[in-house]
């Protein structure tokens, strides 16, 4: 799509964007990548900034997207730390450990499903307005990749809760608005309860302006991409998967280490039943995403992941 059609198409454009949310149901991490931005935090945990989201770009059908990946330490010691491949629609090898573990019976097992669940971000172009801890960022369109909280606050905007209160695109040129980030520490998590849009306004009232910014755009489309390096093969993730757990606790088994600490306790029916594919008697299982803080929270933790990971 042009400029010129992005201009003349904004009519609806809220309704097809809720609408694609809500199609989604529910509610490239790429460490040293220049395109993200970051909020950086100072020592009190207190961060400030003011972003633009802005619209899709050429080719693309949304002016977000979201991808999944695990991050969590196997009873080896090492981390997994990969992207899930039901972020393109593929089995994920996690995802169907954890379903398995989940239909076991056995309420550890649940316990080790959640700690290894998916996590989701969301990625969205910005263009940053105010960035008080890194001034050099002011001006630049760049990736910024949140979690639930942040989307919570977009769709709220887009489909607010009163009637008094005007629906607004937080993606658009023209009648979208400014977003204020504000991050507090509340009872030792990062929080952003007290960020919002401000009132409306247009990015420029020149129009070459914009363009020029919709130019800049990232394609987004490299995050949902099968091709894309930073998704592995199923086989390239089972293979990590069995050396982060051991290879028997891999396959839904007791691994010696572990049978050597319950002292040979686990029933030999709930290691068959962890082994075994579920059935239709089994209990439903849905890979829930994890009920952490934003993507950006995470970005330090699995960034100390990696290093680890790499050090393997």
């Amino acid at each position: 799509m042009s400029f010129a059609d992005l201009k003349n198409r904004r009519s609806g454009a809220i309704s097809k964007l809720t609408a694609a949310a809500d199609s989604l149901g529910g509610d490239k991490k790429s460490y040293g990548d220049d395109r993200v931005w970051k909020l950086k935090r100072d020592k009190s945990d207190n961060g400030y900034a003011v972003l633009r989201f802005l619209p899709a770009a050429e080719g693309n059908e949304l002016p977000w997207t979201r991808y999944w990946d695990h991050g969590f330490k196997g009873p080896t010691g090492q981390w997994y730390i990969e992207r899930s491949l039901t972020s393109i629609g593929q089995e994920d090898p996690v995802g169907q450990l954890n379903g398995k573990l989940w239909n076991s019976g056995v309420d550890a097992d649940k316990e080790t499903a959640r700690a290894q669940k998916r996590r989701l971000h969301h990625v969205a172009n910005v263009l940053v307005i105010s960035d008080p801890a890194n001034p050099q960022n002011e001006g630049k369109i760049m990736l910024y990749e949140f979690g639930k909280k942040i989307f919570d606050k977009i769709m709220d905007a887009m489909k607010p809760e009163y009637p008094d209160e005007e629906p607004m695109n937080p993606f658009d040129f023209w009648t979208g608005a400014d977003f204020k980030l504000k991050c507090r520490k509340v009872d030792g998590w990062i929080n952003y309860d007290k960020s919002e849009f401000a009132s409306p306004s247009a990015v420029s009232e020149d129009d070459e302006a914009l363009e020029a910014i919709y130019g800049k755009l990232h394609d987004l489309r490299e995050f949902t991409d099968p091709n894309n390096s930073n998704y592995k093969t199923y086989s390239e993730l089972q293979a990590r998967l069995n050396t982060v757990l051991g290879e028997a606790a891999a396959s839904g088994a007791p691994s010696m280490r572990e049978e050597s600490q319950l002292g040979n306790s686990t029933p030999p029916a709930a290691a068959r039943q962890m082994a075994e594919p579920t059935t239709a008697e089994t209990v439903s299982f849905s890979e829930p995403e994890a009920e952490v803080a934003p993507a950006e929270d995470v970005e330090d933790v699995m960034a100390a992941f990696a290093r680890l990971a790499n050090e393997d």
